[in-house]
């Protein structure tokens, strides 16, 4: 049995929190409980007319409601609720159920309030305000921003000639036999430089042996020999193009390295890198992987593996450039008039069928002349079309369509990082600067990330890899 200490303690802390419900609901409810205690109706404009409220010995508000034959089996709590207005009170009310049943969603922290005897009203709207606020909801359950998609570089909308303005991206490895010995062989590993043209959509494909500066400027050597100079560059910002593990000896593609560097320089090329973890900004060439891959897999699955050598893999490689060339980049129309399909091979080849009839009675000049021209119309239809039909395309946006609040500098945010598995072990860190674009929305940020060791990082991050944890 408690002592009658423990029992004076006990009586006195609900005198106290009735005396505390009793004020909150004067302030709300003055008219209400002044009608009540002198045994009147509740006025028909009450928020609270369809509860049936009544007052209880303690004087404080409860819902009279319909379940009052049941007061011998359920408790007063549950047939009466104390009724609880909006209020701040309210607020650390819903709070402290809240972290009570460990930051579930608004059903469960609603069950909690009503189970201890509390109708909150207008409790669904303060509950999902709370919740959309609460932090550790945030870093549980809260989505990824984003922002409204930007416009597309000029480098995409403007004619100019195939491999002008290229995405480059490398994708691999697969192994090869290199020699056979006597009852066995050595294999090596290569890997794919794929370059694609942003305006027509064209690939091509080099096939590399290593992952190194040396073997991605003979790439590069081979692909403008063939495709001729390129004004700019882009691609991630990934370990196959930045020397990020030169602390781990890892033999890898350093555009930053100075033969890399002298060499965009005495061919008067540039390179854009986007920022880290922002695959949809190189959307081009990164669906052109995708499509290379299955392509490839297609071909290997034909091809006993055992046996692919070297020159076999360039080969596929080949098939696969013809392949994606003459896919179509625009729906293909059912008009009979418009057989044609606009694909980039018809003007990387300047052929529109696979087989093209010999000029016949024409002589030396004749030949000459109905080549150009011939080269000419294939060319100016190309573009034509491509201006009406796939530029009009671009136009539509896949997805966010709206305009989001800008990131902050200041703001508290989780950094989704894939290695780290769960989101409990994503970092936190703070916004240390924002990169706005020209229309003035924040798509990549600078984010501040405290170590372990006490020490800090900074990562360039797209607002697609955070969530929001406290703004400013």
């Amino acid at each position: 049995m408690p002592s009658r200490r423990h029992q004076g303690r006990a009586k006195a802390g609900i005198s106290v929190q009735s005396t505390d419900q009793l004020k909150v609901q004067k302030e709300h409810y003055g008219q209400e409980l002044k009608c009540l205690s002198e045994g009147n109706s509740l006025p028909m404009n009450s928020k609270i007319l369809s509860l049936h409220p009544i007052l209880d010995e303690d004087g404080i508000l409860r819902v009279g409601g319909r379940l009052n034959k049941a007061k011998d089996r359920l408790p007063m709590n549950d047939i009466n609720p104390i009724i609880i207005p909006k209020s701040h009170v309210s607020s650390l009310l819903v709070k402290h159920h809240h972290d009570k049943v460990h930051h579930q969603g608004r059903h469960i922290t609603e069950g909690a309030i009503r189970s201890a005897g509390y109708w909150r009203v207008g409790g669904k709207r303060i509950i999902s305000s709370l919740i959309n606020s609460c932090v550790i909801c945030r870093k549980l359950r809260g989505k990824l921003s984003f922002q409204k998609m930007s416009d597309l570089p000029v480098d995409r909308l403007i004619p100019t000639p195939p491999f002008t303005n290229v995405g480059v991206d490398t994708f691999g490895p697969w192994s090869v036999v290199t020699r056979k010995t006597r009852g066995r062989q050595a294999n090596s590993k290569r890997w794919a430089v794929l370059f694609t043209c942003l305006t027509t959509r064209a690939i091509h494909i080099e096939v590399v042996e290593e992952l190194s500066s040396s073997s991605f400027i003979n790439a590069l050597r081979r692909f403008m020999s063939l495709r001729g100079p390129v004004t700019q560059f882009r691609s991630d910002r990934g370990t196959n193009f930045v020397g990020a593990l030169d602390h781990l000896e890892v033999n890898s593609v350093n555009v930053e390295d100075d033969s890399v560097h002298n060499f965009l320089y005495e061919k008067g090329a540039t390179w854009i890198f986007n920022p880290p973890h922002s695959s949809h900004m190189g959307g081009v060439w990164e669906r052109m992987i995708g499509t290379s891959r299955r392509i490839l897999d297609s071909m290997l699955l034909a091809h006993n593996k055992k046996d692919l050598t070297h020159e076999v893999l360039c080969t596929f490689m080949a098939e696969v450039c013809a392949i994606v060339n003459a896919r179509p980049i625009v729906s293909v129309s059912s008009d009979p008039v418009s057989p044609s399909v606009l694909s980039p091979a018809v003007l990387l080849t300047q052929k529109c069928d696979p087989t093209s009839e010999p000029f016949t009675h024409l002589d030396i000049r004749d030949a000459y002349k109905s080549q150009w021209r011939y080269v000419q119309f294939l060319a100016e239809t190309f573009w034509k079309r491509w201006k009406q039909e796939y530029l009009n395309s671009l136009q539509k946006s896949q997805k966010w369509h709206r305009e989001t609040s800008n990131h902050k500098e200041g703001d508290v945010v989780l950094m989704k990082d894939d290695q780290s598995g769960h989101r409990n072990n994503w970092p936190m860190g703070v916004i240390e600067r924002t990169f706005p674009s020209d229309d003035g929305l924040v798509r990549k940020v600078e984010v501040r990330v405290s170590r372990c060791d006490g020490e800090t990082t900074t990562f360039v991050r797209p607002v697609s890899e955070l969530i929001l944890l406290i703004s400013e």
